[in-house]
């Protein structure tokens, strides 16, 4: 865990900056910067190029998307969090935020109290999906195998403490069946082993899961979303399967720093909403798989503090610490 964080708290040692000044003009008066916690590529960095232009167009002025990984995408939170709390420097966040103050022995900002919202931007539904040769053909057959074979079904995820690994342990949870968690170094090698039937099971985003479905190389039994996707209509959501408590989407919204100007953050959450009505971004993201959530921000707010309860006790009964 200290190897973890030492990068971290470097990080925001170099880019700590005094309280902002007033700034010579209303805002924005120069460029915003929007800061990605992942390489690019990704969910968070496909998102964030998809809404800057637009939102570059509302505020008459370019956000240009940063991509700065490290630390689950804890170091780009923790710049923002240090940074003037002025609007200039925005964070592109995710479901793991949530996950973060049950994982991480010490996190250097508070994730309620040390950012301002600008609002949510989409969410994506999860969907459980199997190798081919196992013999279950919805959820609750799934559950009946594990459970009448304790330990035979092994799941996969992209890393400990990613949204796939929590997935599995609520299913656990939600059922009792004893069920190994097998961690990857991404997605993309889960995946891999699970057409290849080393792993039996993924709790997989549904983005990534799409072409290996459509090409039927795995079988899907249940979206997680609180509705049938349109991507997948004949397969039912995890409430339909008989399982409510397993309703999980990966969600995406944006954060600036704490003590930001409620008037800076009403013209971010602005263009925002402008740049998710765009009918060629909603559909851009809609073919990634996410649904847009244009709000307002306190409701993002609302959600961030909803879901760290939510999840903390599955953390913490699963022992799951960040890698």
């Amino acid at each position: 865990m200290r190897q973890l964080l030492a990068p971290l708290v470097v990080a925001l040692a170099c880019h700590a900056s005094p309280p902002a000044f007033a700034q010579g003009g209303p805002f924005p008066s120069k460029a915003v910067h929007l800061l990605v916690g992942a390489p690019p590529g990704g969910s968070n960095d496909v998102i964030a190029r998809a809404i800057a232009q637009k939102m570059g167009d509302t505020l008459g002025q370019q956000v240009v998307v940063e991509n700065k990984p490290g630390a689950g995408s804890m170091l780009a939170a923790g710049i923002v969090a240090k940074s003037p709390a002025d609007g200039y420097t925005l964070f592109m966040t995710n479901s793991s935020i949530s996950f973060a103050p049950s994982m991480y022995d010490k996190l250097p900002f508070d994730p309620l109290k040390d950012f301002s919202s600008g609002g949510e931007v989409g969410r994506m539904p999860l969907v459980v999906i199997i190798n081919k040769s196992l013999p279950a053909s919805s959820l609750q057959e799934l559950v009946a195998l594990a459970r009448s074979r304790p330990r035979s079904v092994n799941f996969g995820s992209g890393g400990s403490g990613s949204p796939q690994h929590l997935a599995g342990e609520l299913l656990k949870s939600l059922t009792g069946v004893q069920m190994s968690h097998v961690p990857y170094k991404g997605t993309g090698p889960a995946m891999t082993d699970l057409i290849g039937g080393q792993i039996q099971m993924l709790i997989e985003p549904l983005a990534s899961a799409l072409p290996q479905i459509r090409a039927d190389r795995v079988r899907a039994l249940a979206v997680t979303g609180a509705q049938r996707s349109a991507s997948l209509p004949d397969i039912p959501t995890s409430r339909e399967a008989g399982f409510a408590g397993l309703e999980v989407t990966a969600w995406y919204g944006l954060l600036a720093a704490a003590g930001t100007p409620p008037d800076v953050m009403a013209k971010i959450n602005t263009a925002l909403n402008r740049a998710l009505a765009d009918p060629a971004t909603k559909t851009n993201l809609q073919l990634q798989g996410i649904d847009v959530t244009p709000g307002a921000p306190q409701v993002f707010t609302s959600l961030i503090a909803t879901e760290i309860a939510r999840w903390k006790p599955v953390i913490q009964n699963a022992g799951i610490k960040a890698d």
